[in-house]
């Protein structure tokens, strides 16, 4: 039907500004499992990441330099366990 409203996209959408990433905040970070999840800005969905899985770009290169609630862009791949975080942008 036409009134209908579309699906919910459950995908975050791109920040508006100079570069590709999403945004959020990391949300917890788990050394000792070598792991980690952000949410999302735009819809607040929580994402997961493994550290040798993850690529870090910016001024803290490695995984040990991320803290919970730093902000930071990050985009997202399929895995054989569901969606993860494949690139996490530090911003000065």
């Amino acid at each position: 039907m036409s009134g209908d409203r579309p699906e919910r996209d459950e995908s975050p959408a791109p920040a508006a500004g100079l570069d590709r990433y999403y945004r959020g905040v990391i949300n917890r970070v788990y050394y000792g499992s070598e792991s980690g999840t952000l949410r999302s800005d735009a819809t607040g969905r929580e994402y997961r990441f493994k550290f040798p899985f993850v690529e870090i770009v910016g001024p803290i290169p490695r995984i040990d330099g991320l803290r919970e609630g730093m902000r930071v862009g990050f985009d997202l791949g399929w895995t054989s366990k569901g969606i993860r975080v494949t690139l996490i942008r530090v911003y000065d």
